[in-house]
Parts: C-alpha cells; sequence; structure tokens
C-alpha cells in the first residue's frame, strides 16, 4: 500500500479533520460531479441541493462547524484555501444566500439553515460519519445522489469506493511502489534485507509518485505551516468560541517557562506547545492534520522542541515526517484514524506513535527500535474514547494533546 507524506499531512484549517475537512471536501466533489455529468443542462430551475448529515456528523456537526464546512464546500472553497482568510467573514454572506452559482448563467438553490439535515437516526452502516447529498427539482425528484464517508484525517469515499474495499482507504497499489510494505513486519524485514533506513524506504515509494524537489518543498511546507501554528498559538489569548467558555492557556504555559526556564522541564515545553496547536484547532485557524485536526499537536510539539531546544535540521525534519508518515500510514491501512470509528486512540494514539517513531529516528534509532517506540506510544492510549464536550473540538481534545 501507499500513501504519501503529502497526503496524510494536510495543511487545512479547523477544528476537526473528520467533521470540517472531510464534509468540505466532500460538498466540493458533489458540485464538480453535477457539472462533469452535465447535469445542469437539465431544467434547473427550482432545482436545490440537500445535505443530510448522519451518524456522529449528525450528532456532533454544530460543534464541529460541519454546517459551516458543508455550505464552504459547495460554494467552491477548499480548506487548504482559506488557511490565510477570514473564514467567518466568508461564511456571513454564505449564510445570508440561498443560491450557489453553477456557472454564469446558471444557479440552483442552497439555503444552510433550511437544507443541511442533522439526521440522529440510525448511522450509515458503513461508517459512522456519513453524508447523502441530494440534487431535487422542483417536483421534488431526485436527479442526482452521492453518499460519502468522511473517514479521518480528512479524507473522504464515495458510497462505491467504501463498499469495494476492505478498509475504507483510497491509496495507490503496492505495485507503485519500490519498497511495498503493508505491516510493520513487512517494514521491517524489507529494511533488513536492503539494510536501509524506514525514512530511506518512504522516500524511494515518494519518489515514485513525484519528483524529489516537488516531496521537499511539499514537506518543507508542512514543516513551515506547523511551525506557523505552534507560534501564533503561544501568542494568542482570550476565550475559545463554541459557549463552553474555554480560556486559551497555551500563551501562558509558554510566558512562565521563559521566565523561569530553570524550573521548566521537556514536558512542560511540549505540553505549551501541543496545546498552543489545538488552541488554534479549536478556533477555526490554520492546522495541519497530523494525522487528524483532533491529534494536530503532538507531533509539531515534539518536532519543534527538537528543532528549537536541540538544533536539528531540515534534514532531520523530512526523516522525522517520512518516518512517522510510513507509521501512520500503516495504522490508516490496518486500523483507523478517525476518532468517531475508534475513538482517541485513532488520533491521538495514532499521533503519539508517529512523532514517537519520528523522534526515534532523528536521535539514530534503528528500524526494530523505531518500530518499538511507534509501539509502546500507541498502546498505552487503550480505552480512551472520543466523547467531546458539546461536540467541540476542546474538552478533553486539547488536553489530552499535552498530555
Amino acid at each position: 500500500m501507499f500513501i504519501s507524506v503529502l497526503d496524510l499531512f494536510k495543511i487545512g484549517v479547523g477544528p476537526s479533520s473528520s467533521h470540517t475537512l472531510g464534509p468540505m471536501v466532500a460538498t466540493n466533489d458533489f458540485i464538480n460531479r453535477i457539472q462533469n455529468q452535465q447535469l445542469i443542462d437539465l431544467n434547473m430551475k427550482g432545482a436545490f441541493i440537500r445535505c443530510t448529515l448522519k451518524g456522529s456528523l449528525a450528532f456532533t456537526g454544530k460543534g464541529h462547524s460541519t454546517d459551516r464546512a458543508v455550505a464552504l464546500g459547495l460554494h467552491g472553497h477548499l480548506p487548504a484555501s482559506l488557511t490565510d482568510k477570514d473564514i467567518e467573514s466568508i461564511v456571513k454572506p454564505i449564510w445570508k444566500s440561498d443560491q450557489i452559482s453553477l456557472n454564469q448563467d446558471l444557479s440552483i438553490s442552497f439555503n444552510p439553515t433550511k437544507n443541511i439535515i442533522f439526521d440522529k437516526g440510525p448511522s450509515l452502516p458503513e461508517h459512522p460519519n456519513g453524508m447523502v447529498f441530494d440534487l431535487i427539482d422542483r417536483d421534488n425528484k431526485i436527479l442526482f445522489s452521492e453518499t460519502y464517508f468522511s473517514i479521518g484525517g480528512g479524507f473522504i469515499n464515495t458510497l462505491a469506493e467504501i463498499s469495494q474495499l476492505q478498509a475504507p482507504l483510497k491509496m495507490e497499489p503496492s505495485t507503485s511502489c519500490k519498497y511495498p510494505f503493508d505491516s510493520a513486519d513487512s517494514m521491517l524485514q524489507m529494511a533488513e534485507n536492503e539494510k536501509i533506513s524506514i525514512a530511506q524506504m518512504k522516500f524511494d515509494n515518494e519518489i515514485e509518485q513525484l519528483t524529489e524537489k516537488s516531496l521537499n518543498e511539499g514537506m518543507d511546507k508542512i514543516w513551515k505551516s506547523m511551525q506557523a501554528c505552534i507560534r501564533k498559538g503561544l501568542q494568542e489569548k482570550g476565550i475559545l468560541p463554541g459557549g463552553l467558555g474555554i480560556l486559551r492557556r497555551a500563551k501562558g504555559l509558554y510566558d512562565d517557562l521563559n521566565n523561569n526556564p530553570q524550573s521548566a522541564n521537556i514536558n512542560d515545553w511540549l505540553c505549551a506547545y501541543a496545546m498552543a496547536v489545538n488552541e488554534e484547532n479549536a478556533a477555526g485557524n490554520m492546522v495541519v492534520t497530523a494525522p487528524t485536526n483532533g491529534a494536530a499537536g503532538v507531533i509539531p510539539a515534539v518536532l519543534y522542541y527538537y528543532i528549537t531546544h536541540e538544533k536539528g535540521t531540515i534534514e532531520q525534519v523530512r526523516e522525522f515526517l517520512l518516518t512517522a508518515s510510513a507509521i501512520g500510514g500503516l495504522i490508516k491501512h490496518r486500523s483507523s484514524i478517525s476518532g468517531a470509528e475508534v475513538g482517541c486512540q485513532g488520533e491521538v494514539g495514532s499521533a503519539a506513535a508517529m512523532a514517537a517513531a519520528g523522534l526515534c529516528a532523528i536521535r539514530g534509532g534503528t528500524p526494530q527500535q523505531v518500530e518499538n517506540a511507534a509501539e509502546i506510544a500507541l498502546e498505552h492510549h487503550l480505552g480512551m474514547t472520543c466523547d467531546p464536550v458539546n461536540g467541540l473540538v476542546q474538552v478533553p481534545c486539547i488536553e489530552r494533546n499535552g498530555f
């Protein structure tokens, strides 16, 4: 199996990769399918779009801004295009509008308040994060319909795609890779046979799909975005949106550490960095899925600490990200990174495993030590369920990243 480091780490916006990024990508895809199938040539007068959210998306969608994501996606926005935008200023006119422009001459009806349905009945059997989009004519006849599943980390599948796969994944076949490992056992065996690191195997697999220049530029952009997110989170203060009255604490922790560095330990710094990221995520700002939004603080915090406090290099950043993505790809392939599907272990447990693997690698660990580090980090998150208060990615989501 192959899943790129540039796909596993996505630059987007908060608060949730499965409940915000995935639905935004899905709705954008639905509009594109309508246009590609030339449905706009039909008599569309009086037609409208309806989105029915199922399962976890229905129960926690309000707190995760799923309805906002759906509306943004239908109006042509994608997560990466919103990272430097004032999202609130974009959402306000969309919420007042009841039309979506398909082209210069044609618009169809969509009212976010009326046409987004939070269906709290039974979930779809394939996955707890289901969405059904319908294009409906003025006689209430469905002209076109598509079902999507947001499977974690901003990844989506249609009903046809998820039904054809043993696990709900879209990845390149193993034949496209020089080192087609699909388990920790096969990864370690290939590393032993070739006398090569996990990062080098991952690198060789990546450049089968894209150029070395594109790969390095992509990883460097991911790292710059992680740094920007941490630094912004360390400067912000105030109350997080959502109604729980959660006070931002990362800046206070960071200021205390800088004022009393002699009493600070590694865990103190890591906690401040991780919480800075997840407070930014909770505020709906720019964040990198690592491998999800809800667990986005762990990997940047560990890497930022190493580079800042231990004077790491850009080459080590790339080695860290390649190693971490190899472990993240295995977890996604053999299980899931979706909190709605497998709880906090699938999110923050995966992130901890990926961070442990990356850190072990850049400190000179062997492939066996890297795999063991990932395993130790993952197994101790057993039993952590995904049960955020009020459906907001704040309590206990921010703290769990620091822990």
